[in-house]
């Protein structure tokens, strides 16, 4: 580990002044990520900017829907009354991720930062595009059981590790963020990008912009009696999936009046399922329109030598998560 300099900020405005002026530098909330990440010599920052006293860690009801601020813990999220009142999707997926010590650390803003925990990304012996852009993916042609069924390229074929941002995305959040040039916001959905020909860059946020909270609209909460979380994993406890499905549905006695979808463990960011989602409005909650249903979600995947197991599990986890969040 490289000796690296460590300070605090108790305002945002200087936090993002350090990012500006220290490109080395590196913003620190739980750490559960980033000290893993120094450790097994991927980044090696020059500064530690430790944001733990910025004032961003309200949960709050407000007119549009509800405030989470981006240093809440995943905890206090997964446990707070109007989560799981009103968001029981989003308490689902937190608790399925890590452990409860980490989630008793790990914050919503560095959740949504997570790397990815494809194995030759950590191994830095290894070539890697999101490492060290330009060196390869040892994992094209390498052991690429946990990797992406979607949105891939030549490039990179990692997944998106967070469980919290799967449910993020399907219940419609928005990101907010303040950097040199002010403030603005990003639907959940465009925070997050596929590979392409960057991987490095694993998502829309700008350096030198912080994320100050997360707001789930009030229109997510028709879906709160109807909502699962299905994760599939090596082992019961902290272990990434393989593949995970949110599924919530707006009932109307038998019949679906919304649905919102997105997986998890088959792409470089949380994977939205729109097509579904539209196909199954209107439709009779039976095993037959989540089999179609799944059937569409699965248009366009392609798996690799050691992931082709997902193709017929991603399917069948849809159906099963459609199937527990209907009844």
């Amino acid at each position: 580990m490289n000796p690296f300099n460590y300070s605090r900020s108790s305002a945002a405005a200087g936090a993002i002044q350090s990012l500006v002026k220290e490109p080395q530098a590196h913003l620190l909330a739980g750490g559960t990520n980033l000290i893993d990440l120094i450790k097994m010599g991927v980044v090696a920052p020059e500064r530690l900017v430790d944001i733990n006293p910025l004032p961003l860690k309200s949960v709050e009801k407000t007119a549009a829907g509800l405030h989470i601020g981006a240093l809440a813990t995943n905890s206090e999220v997964a446990d707070h009354p109007l989560v799981l009142q009103d968001y029981p999707l989003l308490s689902l997926a937190i608790n399925a991720g890590a452990s409860p010590q980490l989630r008793n650390m790990a914050t919503v803003g560095g959740n949504m930062m997570q790397r990815t925990r494809c194995n030759y990304f950590f191994d830095t012996a290894m070539p890697c595009n999101k490492r060290v852009p330009g060196s390869g993916c040892g994992a094209l042609e390498g052991y690429n059981r946990m990797h992406a069924l979607f949105g891939a390229s030549d490039h990179c074929i990692a997944v998106n590790p967070s469980d919290m941002n799967i449910a993020m995305v399907a219940l419609g959040a928005v990101v907010h963020v303040r950097g040199p040039k002010g403030e603005r916001t990003i639907p959940f959905g465009e925070f997050h990008r596929l590979p392409g020909d960057h991987p490095e860059k694993d998502n829309t946020l700008e350096r030198t912009e912080l994320i100050t909270a997360v707001e789930l609209p009030a229109s997510a909460a028709a879906f709160r009696n109807h909502s699962h979380y299905l994760k599939v994993r090596d082992r019961s406890s902290y272990a990434f999936a393989l593949v995970s499905v949110a599924a919530a549905l707006d009932m109307d006695g038998t019949t679906i009046k919304g649905a919102r979808l997105a997986m998890g463990g088959v792409a470089h960011k949380p994977w939205r399922l729109h097509e579904p989602e539209a196909f199954l409005k209107g439709k009779p909650a039976t095993e037959a329109t989540f089999r179609q249903a799944a059937e569409i979600a699965m248009q366009g995947a392609k798996a690799y030598r050691y992931n082709k197991f997902k193709l017929t599990l991603a399917p069948n986890a849809i159906l099963l998560a459609l199937q527990t969040a209907s009844a």
